[in-house]
């Protein structure tokens, strides 16, 4: 009986630990604003970055952009230095360096030197692009 009730509670934390296994979080530096006629980048304050800070879990095989009203995203891994997660309602993107591949990746530009992603969300015809590093 002790075996069982082992096996069982081994199992079960074992579903628990496999349910939620990717995640990340970027905290931004650069905001960009963009509407057509206009275009104003700024430097996001230390103290207001956790606020905007960008946020994505894995719950049972999905993924959501927790930090943007838990919209759920689709995962695009483009076999190369990046993965993109798409929400599904076309409110915007996150575009992530894989950590295996930001040496590679900081040979394109300063950007990606720089940093680690980038946040784009859809608000009418303007967008926010956010850009930071990964915590």
């Amino acid at each position: 009986m002790h075996k069982f009730l082992f096996v069982f509670v081994f199992c079960f934390i074992t579903n628990l630990c496999n349910a939620q296994s990717f995640s990340f979080t970027g905290i931004p530096s650069i905001k960009v604003i963009e509407g057509g006629i206009e275009r104003n980048a700024e430097k996001v304050e230390q103290s207001k970055a956790s606020s905007v800070a960008c946020i994505i879990k894995e719950i049972d095989g999905k993924f959501f952009w927790v930090s943007r009203e838990k919209k759920q995203l689709v995962k695009i891994d483009t076999r190369g230095a990046f993965l993109i997660f798409l929400a599904i309602d076309g409110s915007g993107y996150i575009r992530v360096i894989k950590p295996e591949m930001k040496d590679a990746a900081s040979i394109m530009s300063t950007t990606e030197k720089t940093f680690d992603y980038l946040e784009h969300l859809i608000q009418g015809l303007r967008t926010i692009t956010y850009y930071g590093k990964s915590i």
